[in-house]
């Protein structure tokens, strides 16, 4: 018979106990993990198992999420200063015991634990009061290193997934949103423009993204009116695309069921623009009214690119308005222009994407070559003078890409 010593039963009672004790660890931690509780809540039970159960009442977890922030902390008193993860860190691939060190911040720990993942730096776990507890006989943190790791690594991988789930219910969101506002712009912008006796009316648009920041309209009146306009927010993205398409269904709403003076519907469009984007954003943005029996045209310029009128050699420049919308409050003044117009006249709206388009040589198109297009071509119909414009477009920027949203509607009035 083999009698066992009583050291030898305590030895092993010990590790079965730490080996308990490792078990119930990672049980509760994965159970909370799986039942996707808080990181807060997942953070606490790291605390305690540190702390009440290994005897850690000191440490630093640095995480790394587009940059090294510290994830948790105890023992530690304000903020961590001094510590340069990438600089002091990045080079410990295992566990390893801190001599002294230069920088004083540092002299207070004992360990580093670094977390990997395939390669990849996720966390360094630093911890003090480690040899304090070995002079006092109290291996529990030492012994456990290899543990602790293994459960530093479980924690960080958790967050990192709950954050990457969070990015992707966003980018969902996102698309969803970019989806709802295509559809609006969409649905808000003309699904036909007239060709006839009295005028030819054609449009060539190209986005820059999914969403657009730029508008174009015409709106028939009546026998002998239409209204005609174009616009262009600043910015880009879907806060851009969704002030747009608001502006867009306002200039409709407030033709269809309220016949404004040009000077009313411009100011109160940019109170609608100014109170719906607080004035981080604004709109340029023309319109023009054109009555065929008198064959006047009267518009409002509201500090977009200047339209051109064209007929044979001579061109007009229409620039009397305002201010952007929504830059102010209330428009410190506001022009209205008034132009006759002769037959055979081309009149070209388009935004900033067509005369800012740059060659390879950092150069802009700029309007000159687009009056020389206009005045060349003519009399080409409208639709084929826009397909012009944008093939001679596409010849200028070569290799580039277009930066910016780009838009043209071309009106022939006879």
């Amino acid at each position: 018979m083999t009698y066992i010593s009583e050291e030898a039963l305590l030895e092993l009672e010990n590790r079965l106990k730490s080996k308990d004790f490792k078990i119930n660890s990672l049980l509760e931690i994965t159970t909370a993990i799986n039942s996707n509780r808080a990181v807060s809540e997942i953070l606490n039970i790291y605390n305690y198992i540190l702390s009440e159960q290994l005897g850690i009442r000191k440490f630093i977890l640095f995480n790394h999420q587009k940059s090294w922030h510290v994830l948790d902390k105890m023992g530690i008193k304000g903020k961590v200063k001094d510590i340069d993860v990438e600089e002091d860190f990045l080079k410990f691939s295992e566990i390893t015991v801190i001599e002294s060190s230069y920088k004083k911040s540092l002299d207070k720990f004992d360990v580093v634990i670094p977390v990997y993942h395939k390669d990849q730096p996720l966390a360094f776990l630093v911890l003090g009061g480690i040899k304090d507890q070995l002079l006092s006989k109290d291996k529990r943190s030492f012994i456990n290193l290899n543990f602790v790791q293994t459960l530093t690594n479980i924690i960080v991988v958790a967050i990192e997934n709950k954050r990457l789930a969070k990015e992707s219910i966003h980018q969902e969101s996102v698309k969803k949103e970019l989806e709802i506002a295509s559809e609006m712009q969409r649905l808000l912008f003309p699904e036909e423009l007239p060709t006839n006796s009295k005028i030819d009316v054609s449009a060539k648009y190209l986005s820059h993204s999914e969403v657009s920041g730029d508008y174009y309209d015409y709106i028939q009146l009546n026998e002998d009116e239409f209204i005609i306009c174009i616009a262009d927010v600043s910015g880009k993205g879907i806060a851009a695309a969704m002030l747009m398409a608001n502006f867009q269904a306002t200039v409709r709403t407030l033709y269809t069921y309220k016949r404004f003076e040009l000077e009313e519907l411009v100011t109160e469009l940019n109170s609608k623009v100014f109170a719906n984007a607080k004035g981080e954003k604004f709109i340029t943005f023309f319109i023009a009214e054109y009555n065929s029996t008198t064959r006047k045209m009267k518009y409002v310029n509201a500090g977009h690119n200047w339209p051109l009128l064209l007929r044979g050699k001579t061109n007009t420049k229409l620039n009397k308005g305002c201010i952007g919308l929504g830059m102010l409050p209330e428009l410190p003044f506001l022009e209205s222009g008034e132009v006759e117009i002769q037959n055979n006249t081309t009149l070209i709206l388009y935004t900033d994407g067509v005369v800012e388009l740059e060659n390879p040589s950092k150069e802009q198109f700029e309007t000159e070559r687009l009056i020389n297009i206009v005045q060349n071509f003519y009399p080409l119909s409208m639709e084929d003078l826009n397909e012009i414009i944008f093939s001679k477009l596409d010849d200028y920027r070569g290799k580039c890409k277009y930066v910016d949203d780009t838009a043209i509607l071309s009106c022939r009035i006879f």
